[in-house]
């Protein structure tokens, strides 16, 4: 099953990107990849967060949907995220938001996919790794801009 890893250092405070990265309602306003995301649930504490997602796949000229649920542990900086249905076969992973310097975090994502496409060969798999990637990092780059953007106006 592929892994797909990224990181990047934001200039800003671990507990506002987690601000940022807990609002998913608002995705849709800053990644391009994201279509569309409809909360279904969210537990009292808001640490349990149910959504239903639309991505984009440019490169496809499609879109993939599935219903995720997302697990925040404010503590350990962590928010461990799972499809619970939709088009990928598999798709699980772990945000992880530490102290990288004063002032600036280190924000971390894996994700282990598995999406089914019938008679799919080698050449097209690394075409998809190549554009989840691409999805994972470009994720990354907003929600760095978001979280700079609201450090640099306070």
């Amino acid at each position: 099953m592929p892994r797909i890893e990224s990181s990047v250092v934001i200039d800003a405070p671990p507990d506002a990107v987690i601000a940022v990265a807990r609002n998913n309602e608002e995705f849709p306003d800053f990644m391009a990849d994201v279509r569309s995301l409809t909360v279904l649930e969210r537990s009292p504490d808001g640490l349990r967060i149910v959504s239903d997602w639309v991505g984009v796949v440019p490169k496809f000229g499609t879109t993939i949907r599935w219903t995720e649920e997302d697990v925040w542990d404010l503590a350990a900086g962590t928010c461990a995220f799972r499809q619970l249905k939709g088009d990928y076969k598999q798709f699980e992973g772990l945000w992880t938001f530490s102290r990288e310097s004063a002032g600036t975090t280190r924000f971390s994502s894996v994700l282990d996919y598995e999406i089914e496409i019938p008679l799919v060969g080698p050449l097209i798999k690394s075409i998809i790794r190549k554009a989840v990637q691409d999805n994972v990092d470009a994720t990354l780059r907003a929600i760095k801009d978001r979280s700079e953007a609201a450090a640099a106006a306070r």
